[in-house]
């Protein structure tokens, strides 16, 4: 039997009980699109990261209060009762030549009010480096002036939402607004530009460092930012930032991070829960195998007849193997193909709703599925397809 031949015998035979081979299908089709679905959303959030620190430039250096063996994102969050003062931020700027900017950062969070309307913002105390080091963009008036670090002036750059909903229909530039118990004026807004590592920069007021560690009444900083000259010079900085600060500090007890180190630090962890959500949609893709199985044992039990005639007009048993097989296959095939274009379609969907988040199918994921689809089709169809081989022709056809 020519392979044309196999197909359009099988491709009837699935005709022959729509409603059962169209659920089958469905059943595939569900793994299959699962596979792609969960996959593309892994990759996505894969992407959205590095895009996050693409965004500000592969030569941040961050000198974490503490001494940890912690690496990756953890760093940005952890708490350490070391301290980093802003003496230290000015040795960093005269003995590190290879930093080019230095950023002392002191964070927190207080109610910024403007006449009778207030609302609770994320604070950081920096300088007029911050902006350059983080690549955030100011749209009007100013950046923080820069200066002594110890004597900053009474003055904020505003996040762009805070800006509107403290100033509606008015000019923020020049405005007095209040920070918990400090009077300053606007000097700056942020062009809108969403979220950075974790912060919302539309929802911010930058004060210079010296004004923000009064407000929070504290003596050390939170981090110290450095924007390394050249990437190349990023292992030669942080060595000589952890000698410098050893030094002052009697002992070594800072963290240094770098941004590689996040970033890969995030890409193996997301690219490990991205590899788990595709064996957990896998699992599914399996499970519809056991229905393949069932429709194909049913399909033999009610053609006992029909396998009989074939046998006793000369058909081998590999024959008959082949034809129940390709049934399987078959159903596998085209729930595969549903499963894949209706996956990519959820995908888009998904993209279309939230534009910031690139999920993207890879196509290992697309070609696992296919792949995985056939294989379950082959190994659950190839026991029913061989219980028909054996059948016996004489007492096949007396059944009937």
């Amino acid at each position: 039997m020519k392979s044309g031949d196999l197909l359009a015998f099988a491709a009837r035979a699935l005709r022959g009980n729509r409603l059962r081979s169209g659920l089958t299908l469905l059943g595939v089709a569900i793994g299959s699109a699962a596979v792609v679905m969960l996959t593309a959303m892994g990759e996505g959030a894969n992407r959205y990261v590095m895009r996050q620190f693409e965004g500000i430039g592969s030569n941040l250096l961050a000198v974490v209060p503490g001494k940890t063996e912690t690496h990756g994102a953890s760093a940005f969050t952890s708490v350490t009762t070391e301290d980093l003062t802003l003496e230290d931020a000015e040795a960093l700027r005269r003995f590190v030549p290879e930093a080019q900017r230095v950023a002392p950062v002191s964070m927190g969070s207080e109610t910024v009010s403007h006449a009778e309307r207030s609302r609770q913002v994320a604070v950081v105390g920096s300088t007029s480096e911050f902006l350059e080091v983080q690549k955030v963009r100011l749209g009007r008036g100013s950046n923080l002036p820069p200066g002594d670090l110890r004597r900053g002036t009474a003055v904020v750059v505003l996040g762009a939402t805070v800006a509107a909903e403290l100033f509606p229909g008015a000019d923020p530039l020049g405005g007095i607004v209040r920070i918990g118990d400090l009077r300053a004026r606007v000097i700056g807004i942020l062009e809108p530009q969403g979220t950075q590592l974790g912060m919302n920069l539309n929802e911010v007021a930058i004060l210079p460092v010296a004004k923000a560690m009064r407000l929070f009444n504290r003596s050390s900083l939170f981090r110290i930012l450095i924007d390394v000259r050249a990437h190349a010079d990023l292992d030669a900085a942080k060595e000589r930032v952890r000698a410098l600060l050893a030094e002052r500090h009697g002992e070594e007890d800072v963290t240094l991070i770098s941004q590689d180190a996040v970033v890969e630090s995030f890409s193996n962890i997301l690219r490990t829960l991205t590899l788990a959500v595709a064996a957990i949609a896998a699992i599914s893709l399996a499970v519809s195998g056991l229905g393949i199985m069932n429709v194909m044992l049913v399909s033999v039990a009610e053609r006992r007849a029909e396998v009989g005639l074939l046998r006793a007009l000369g058909a081998e048993r590999g024959q008959i193997t082949r034809v129940f097989l390709a049934e399987a296959l078959l159903l596998s095939l085209l729930g595969a193909l549903v499963g894949i274009a209706l996956g990519a379609v959820c995908v888009q969907l998904l993209v279309w709703l939230y534009p910031a988040f690139p999920a993207r199918p890879p196509l290992w994921a697309v070609a696992s599925a296919f792949v995985l689809a056939l294989g379950v089709g082959g190994a659950f169809g190839l026991a029913p397809a061989r219980r028909a081989a054996r059948l016996d022709p004489v007492a096949a056809l007396a059944r009937k």
